[in-house]
């Protein structure tokens, strides 16, 4: 299309374990417009070259070099400086995969060096493989160098972010230039080698910079100073979560020293219409949500007449260029649901753009990438899959959506099994009763082992404030269906809620309690409430009850804005409890205890009654949920019919055991019909629905009602047959 080159990085750092899917989102559509274009992951570039012999090499050379005194635990690690680099090789090779034979080793006393990282943590159930605890061991060893050089070298590091406080306090550019002119730290240095040699390879007329995180700012901007001090003409653009979110507003003019443009919001159209208009195809008044300095002053174009591109004009991820194989494994729990997030590459694909709800307060639910809400065609993700599963040799799929709609995945899950795609895959929802128990066990058969979700507050009042569209009672029912299914769920909490009280946060967290008693939830994570500037309630704090202290914007970063609650009263001192109760509780130790134990202060007694989720449970068990399904689809095995005088014998195929049924021939008959009329095996197939299947029944209508409520059919149900 032009003769750009465009060279697309991820500065660090996101996470180890996989790309993050910024820039292969870029980088496919790119492609498929036909524009030259490279990918870097600095984040796991810089941190294996941190976790090398020589890097490790530099990073003791300058501690016994420095004249400073050092932490107490730094000296010991130093000390056994020699295993450090003896062992550094094969801990990254094991955590790549590449030698899971090393296991055994690993886990043999004296072999990896224990720093602080290991104290306390050093035992394992009997049910860990020995795989396990040497990928957690490994894990703290790399920990502990993390660590060290984060005391050592620079404050800046860590696995999973870099300068991360920089970027979480930028209200003001004073703090990104200040930071900038400090003397370069060992990483920096090898952030910067490592970005000119990409560049060198590409020799780009155009830099993206993608800033996902607060904790790739500042690796962006000093990859832009640098690019700038070299090469003052190269035009540089930034995009991302954290630039779509944070520099909404951004008015200093000296952002423009580092960088030429800010886009905003989903990256193809404004990064297409740039390329164009620097190929002189287009003015800068064709530019789509991109910001630029002209004169001294920032200016934002957008020309009304361009529209984003439709998920099915977008083309596929692509991770050409990204070695896969370099991406560690890191586990630091065995919690199965909890390591999904650290172990393992995962395909990213986006179910659907935006929101299907867009109605919660917290939410920025005005900004385009909530509020602009489009399904990708069943086909064109379908499609994606297959292209992935070919480019990666990998069949695990994380997607990546704010809330993937309940119909968009069925419509997906039915797609896999048509057309026998074998996928392990999860992603976001939203708990809600359209996840019925039967439309759980179709997504669990098309592959789907896990579901995130947000429960927030476990308290119908504050969800009905906060427009969540549930009730705790529906999110209990709706887990209890993921559950019986096979899938496990990880709930987002949140307290400090506007208008919570202490009472409310105790009787959420009784509410968890049992949740997490019953295996309804195998991970959670509370965190404090947090007004963002275009939120609902950043918009109007005082419609609830907040009044905003600050930052003080001062023409660069704004969005996380501190505050009070006239109405509410949670304190900080609550938070420790419930993340100490929480920690347990997925440990499965202190279940049985009440609730108010693990607090430091005194805290009201619970309100909700210790049976609530028991007897909800049981009063479920009336009803199968056959009045909002519709669709008959047989997730089961082989139907195999024997005549037996003037029964049949139906042997039904089972994935953990068979079902066999004796029933009149005629109904055999009729059933064996059905349930292949209802088995997966072509694209867009019409299943049968439950009430046109009683018009071919071999009886009569009442008689069809009453084989409905039968132990024959009940035994269907429950080896396949599923109402969807």
């Amino acid at each position: 299309m032009t003769s750009q080159r465009v060279l697309l990085v991820i500065p660090p750092l996101t996470q180890l374990n996989t790309p993050y899917p910024s820039i292969t989102y870029l980088t496919g559509f790119l492609q498929s417009r036909h524009v030259h274009v490279e990918q870097a992951d600095l984040g796991i570039e810089m941190v294996l070259r941190l976790f090398s012999a020589d890097g490790l090499r530099s990073v003791f050379k300058q501690l016994h070099n420095n004249r400073a005194p050092l932490p107490r635990e730094a000296i010991r690690m130093m000390k056994a400086e020699h295993q450090y680099l003896e062992m550094i090789g094969p801990v990254i090779t094991f955590l790549q995969g590449h030698d899971p034979g090393l296991a055994p080793r690993l886990i043999q006393p004296g072999v990896l060096p224990q720093g602080p990282r290991f104290r306390g943590r050093k035992t394992f159930a009997r049910s860990v493989s020995v795989t396990d605890r040497a990928k957690q061991w490994a894990t703290f060893f790399l920990e502990d160098l993390a660590d060290l050089v984060q005391a050592t070298i620079t404050p800046h590091f860590a696995l999973s972010r870099y300068a991360e406080h920089i970027g979480r306090s930028a209200s003001s550019f004073d703090q990104i230039v200040a930071s900038l002119a400090e003397p370069r730290s060992l990483t920096d240095d090898w952030l910067l080698d490592l970005f000119w040699n990409h560049f060198q390879q590409t020799r780009p007329t155009l830099i993206g910079l993608s800033i996902p995180f607060p904790g790739n700012l500042y690796g962006a901007f000093l990859i832009a100073q640098s690019v700038k001090q070299q090469h003052p003409d190269l035009p540089i653009v930034i995009g991302g979560g954290y630039v779509n979110t944070e520099l909404r507003r951004a008015a200093d003019p000296r952002v423009f020293d580092y960088v030429d443009y800010i886009t905003f919001d989903n990256g193809e159209r404004p990064l297409l219409s740039l390329i164009e208009h620097l190929s002189g195809q287009q003015h800068h008044r064709a530019l789509c949500r991109t910001m630029y300095r002209d004169q001294n002053r920032v200016v934002y174009a957008d020309d009304p007449s361009l529209t984003d591109f439709s998920m099915d004009d977008i083309g596929c991820p692509t991770y050409r260029g990204l070695r896969l194989d370099r991406y560690l494994s890191i586990l630091d729990s065995t919690n199965p649901m909890h390591r999904l997030w650290s172990e393992g590459h995962w395909n990213k694909l986006t179910v659907a753009h935006g929101c299907y709800w867009k109605q919660c307060t917290f939410c920025d639910v005005g900004l385009n990438y909530i509020s602009r809400y489009e399904m990708t065609p069943t086909e064109r993700l379908i499609q994606q899959i297959t292209q992935l599963i070919t480019e990666t040799k990998c069949h695990g799929f994380h997607f990546v959506d704010e809330a993937a709609p309940p119909a968009a995945l069925k419509a997906l899950a039915l797609g896999l099994l048509e057309r026998r795609i074998a996928i392990r895959w999860w992603g976001n929802i939203r708990f809600e009763p359209a996840f019925s128990p039967d439309l759980c066990r179709l997504l669990a058969a098309s592959g789907c082992i896990a579901v995130t979700a947000g429960l927030e507050a476990a308290s119908d009042r504050l969800l009905d404030q906060m427009k969540k569209g549930i009730t705790v009672d529906q999110t209990a029912l709706v887990a209890s269906g993921f559950k019986d299914a096979g899938i496990l769920i990880h709930a987002y909490l949140m307290y400090g809620c506007p208008s919570e009280t202490v009472q409310e946060t105790i009787d959420s967290l009784e509410r968890v309690r049992q949740l997490i008693g019953a295996d309804l939830i195998q991970s959670a994570f509370w965190h404090r409430f947090t007004v963002t500037a275009h939120s609902p309630v950043g918009l109007d704090p005082a419609a609830h009850g907040l009044r905003i202290l600050g930052p003080k914007f001062q023409g660069f970063a704004e969005n996380d804005l501190e505050h009070t609650d006239r109405r509410g009263n949670t304190p900080n001192w609550i938070g420790e409890g419930l993340r100490r109760s929480l920690l347990n509780y997925l440990e499965r130790r202190g279940l049985d205890l009440d609730v108010r134990l693990w607090f430091d202060e005194d805290v009201p007694r619970p309100t909700v009654s210790s049976g609530w989720l028991t007897r909800l449970l049981n009063k479920q068990k009336s009803d199968d949920g056959t009045r909002r399904e519709r669709r008959l689809v047989w997730l089961g095995g082989n139907v195999t019919r024997e005549s037996v005088g003037t029964q049949s014998r139906l042997i039904l195929r089972g994935p953990q055991h068979d079902q066999i049924l004796m029933l009149p021939t005629p109904q055999a008959e009729w059933l064996e019909h059905l349930i292949k009329a209802a088995t997966p095996q072509q694209p867009d197939q019409l299943y049968p629905h439950v009430q046109a299947a009683g018009t071919e029944f071999p009886g009569t209508a009442s008689g069809y009602k009453r084989f409905l409520t039968s132990q024959d059919w009940k035994r269907v149900r429950s080896i396949g047959l599923v109402l969807v």
